[in-house]
């Protein structure tokens, strides 16, 4: 009798299991569905590549005697980044760049934004109307924007607590918006981006991404690898 009822009890928890299962299954395909659709139709990133050339093979063409060691030198200083006071390796520097929801709002590939803040300090000794027109800040602002609105849904629709609070625009409870609202000095700005990429960074471990993708300075390359079709157990 006892082994009777050990083994209905074992039945009804394997079936159990196998419901739980069936539903987290079901869960991550909504879940999946839900990202793709938000980022094919409100969040679309892509990769926009520039018509730069090679300067190896500007210099080259103007300096035949020039040797191959000089233009590797060349190649390479260019895959290089001075970023925060060291030098940083980046293949795709000055190759591409990374879109939000248009090939209008994009970010340097390399993570280097420090256009932005170097336009909020010449504003302040510079007025004008060239200031407020055609410069990187918007841009990147906007970006940056729209990339922590994205990543604050993406924590939501995936049920993943974020490391970082960011907030994304202005509310009634007095939270400031890190990157919509007024300019941010070098230090505010800086510490907004490191929580950014620290949030996706974040998601795409929770994700299992490749880790070989990552790059800890990409904020939105990171971010296309986290809901690109390709990864497998977006939605878990």
């Amino acid at each position: 009798k006892i082994q009777r009822h050990n083994r209905k009890l074992g039945d009804l928890v394997e079936k159990k299991t196998y419901d739980l299962k069936t539903q987290y299954e079901h869960l991550a395909k909504l879940r999946r569905t839900h990202i793709l659709e938000l980022t094919s139709v409100i969040f679309p990133i892509e990769e926009v590549k520039t018509s730069m050339r090679d300067p190896a093979d500007v210099s080259s063409e103007s300096d035949n005697a020039m040797t191959s060691s000089t233009v590797s030198k060349l190649a390479e200083a260019r895959r290089t980044t001075y970023l925060s006071g060291r030098w940083v390796c980046d293949d795709h520097n000055g190759d591409t760049s990374i879109s939000i929801t248009g090939p209008w709002i994009t970010l340097p590939n390399n993570g280097d934004y420090s256009a932005y803040y170097n336009w909020v300090e010449e504003k302040k000794t510079t007025q004008g109307p060239d200031m407020e027109h055609n410069n990187p800040a918007y841009t990147i602002s906007a970006a940056l924007c729209y990339a922590t609105q994205l990543v604050n849904t993406l924590s939501l629709i995936l049920d993943v607590n974020l490391p970082k609070k960011l907030c994304n625009r202005q509310v009634t409870t007095g939270l400031r918006s890190e990157f919509c609202g007024e300019n941010l000095s070098r230090h505010r700005f800086t510490r907004a981006v490191k929580k950014l990429n620290a949030n996706i960074l974040h998601l795409c471990f929770s994700q299992h991404v490749n880790l070989d993708l990552l790059h800890p300075l990409h904020t939105l390359r990171n971010l296309m690898y986290l809901v690109s079709p390709d990864t497998e157990n977006l939605g878990r």
